[in-house]
């Protein structure tokens, strides 16, 4: 008897233990939501946001999705990742998605919040920055001054492009060029799409610079002003939720004094302590 219930006890936590770990630690829940997913800091993988989605897609309660963006953007391919999965939940599932913008939701974050229904900024709210960012340091003048030499043996005339260690040639300058306009084509485009509006629109506002949320309302790239509340409350409207929607939320991974440190010091640190990592970014500085 007594190992019985022994046994169930334990099935019991294990079962709740489960639960808590899928659910952001909570127990089930009934009725109709909004869950709310945080997209915040450098963007620098988009793993977190995408499974959220993919939970979020089967969950019978949650009618609608506010993507929460306090981002100056980041990396281009997580970006681009969570701006298709975005696209994807909402087509797949036919669940809205309302992007609410915090301080910042510029360049990556931005890109973001145009793949959802409707756009929520604060008045205050800085946004835009459609444009594309590389940084390539140049030690090659330290090395020097510390006796340090670097030989590159290749084969293929381009495959140290990039080289922290020298600076570029005028070739590899017009290479990095033409790539950095394509990817800076990709993010117009995206903006042209998620937002319907012509290319020809978007393409005087996609130069880099900033604006306020304000601002961007009157340019066509925001939908309406208000906060996360706001957001909330649009998003139940468009599912028929009455009155104040229930939210749910999972808990964040837990930010650590790492994550700060590689979070701005990303395009400078040693990357397998060789060569710093050279990345084209959708980032706003």
């Amino acid at each position: 008897m007594a190992l019985g219930v022994l046994l169930g006890t334990l099935l019991f936590l294990l079962v709740v233990g489960l639960t808590a770990a899928l659910w952001g630690r909570r127990l089930p829940w009934t009725g109709d939501r909004v869950a709310v997913i945080t997209v915040e800091g450098v963007i620098t993988d988009g793993r977190e946001v995408i499974e959220q989605l993919g939970r979020y897609r089967e969950h019978p309660g949650v009618k609608a999705v506010v993507l929460r963006v306090n981002s100056p953007g980041g990396a281009v391919a997580p970006s681009q990742e969570i701006y298709q999965e975005v696209l994807k939940f909402r087509r797949e599932t036919g669940k809205p998605v309302v992007a609410s913008l915090g301080s910042v939701a510029a360049s990556g974050g931005y890109y973001i919040a145009a793949a959802a229904d409707r756009i929520v900024a604060n008045p205050g709210s800085i946004t835009g920055s459609i444009g594309v960012l590389m940084q390539i340091p140049n030690v090659g003048g330290l090395l020097q001054k510390v006796g340090i030499k670097t030989t590159i043996i290749k084969a293929g005339d381009n495959k140290d492009l990039g080289s922290i260690t020298r600076d570029l040639t005028d070739a590899e300058r017009r290479i990095l060029q033409e790539v950095m306009d394509d990817v800076h084509g990709q993010f117009i485009e995206a903006v042209a799409a998620g937002r319907r509006l012509d290319r020809a629109r978007v393409e005087p506002l996609a130069d880099g610079r900033i604006f306020s949320g304000r601002q961007a309302l009157a340019l066509g790239l925001v939908d309406e002003l208000g906060d996360l509340q706001d957001a909330v409350a649009r998003a139940g409207s468009l599912v028929g939720i009455p009155g104040r929607p229930r939210v749910v939320q999972e808990r964040r991974r837990r930010f650590s004094l790492w994550d700060l440190l590689t979070e701005s010091l990303g395009p400078v640190l040693p990357a397998g302590g060789a060569t710093a990592p050279i990345t084209i970014q959708y980032l706003w500085h």
